[in-house]
């Protein structure tokens, strides 16, 4: 039984790790001014930022039914069946498209990760260790959605305007986090984006306390892996990230990657996050 694991391209975890797992991923769609532009594909996070910068229009979609019966009917030529991660549901129409086009071609079981970013990639990498060890799809996928409420995914933000064009937050709120330069965290709870605790100084004071407050509060933490994974980031902001993750936590494998363009579209540029396991 040949089983392909696929995700959204939401899952942002990069080329390499898509390679070294074997992982085909379906990009959502990017849209400046009206022109559509696939993320990852031939679209960058600076294309975005400076975008913005000159106040063009800049949204998100989600990946369409079509486009998902084409990448599942595609692959199952190739394999037996297919686990597909979205984003969560709460985020994006992208599940319940994919539940549609799965309806259609058969063979393919979607998985609501209930979660944004490399808190997606989490549970993609776990389902890839699975399929190299013979499980099958339906049995991978329902281990996979056991896991989804064992995923830590926070993170922090430089500019809150980003989060306010996209309906994430209040002008009020927008308006005096500038002014008083607060950088609030941010995390995943039921499948949505919530407001977590707020931080101010310079990257060393406050990414040091963003990562000991996170890795304090989950002490039942996984310690396989750990992603850091951000947008583009002022130069020495990630490497002090893995520093302070490396003090406060005991993970065997922390791997870095940068948000795709629809993770940037929402947060903006110097947004870095750490997401884990729980056990």
């Amino acid at each position: 039984m040949k089983v392909k694991i696929t995700a959204d391209s939401t899952c942002d975890l990069g080329k390499e790790l898509c390679d070294r797992y074997h992982i085909t991923l379906a990009p959502l769609s990017v849209m400046i001014d009206g022109k559509s532009y696939r993320d990852g594909v031939d679209v960058t996070p600076e294309v975005i930022f400076r975008a913005v910068d000159e106040k063009k229009t800049v949204k998100t979609a989600a990946v369409n039914q079509y486009e998902y019966e084409e990448l599942f009917a595609g692959l199952l030529k190739e394999y037996d069946e297919i686990v597909h991660f979205t984003i969560s549901a709460e985020m994006s129409s992208c599940y319940a498209d994919a539940c549609a086009a799965a309806e259609k071609t058969g063979h393919v079981y979607v998985v609501d990760s209930r979660n944004l970013s490399t808190g997606i990639g989490l549970l993609v990498l776990e389902a890839a260790e699975l399929a190299a060890m013979g499980k099958d799809a339906k049995e991978i996928a329902e281990r996979c959605r056991e896991r989804t409420d064992k995923v830590c995914a926070t993170f922090t933000v430089q500019d809150i305007g980003y989060l306010y064009r996209g309906g994430r937050c209040s002008g009020l709120e927008a308006v005096g986090a500038k002014m008083l330069h607060i950088r609030p965290s941010i995390e995943v709870k039921s499948g949505k984006m919530a407001p977590g605790k707020k931080y101010r100084g310079s990257y060393e004071h406050y990414i040091k306390h963003y990562i000991k407050d996170v890795l304090k509060e989950n002490e039942d933490a996984d310690y396989k892996r750990i992603f850091i994974t951000h947008s583009p980031c002022e130069e020495g902001l990630v490497d002090y990230a893995a520093e302070m993750v490396k003090e406060y936590g005991h993970f065997r494998e922390i791997l870095e990657t940068t948000a795709g363009c629809t993770i940037s579209v929402h947060c903006g540029p110097n947004t870095l996050g750490i997401l884990f396991m729980r056990k």
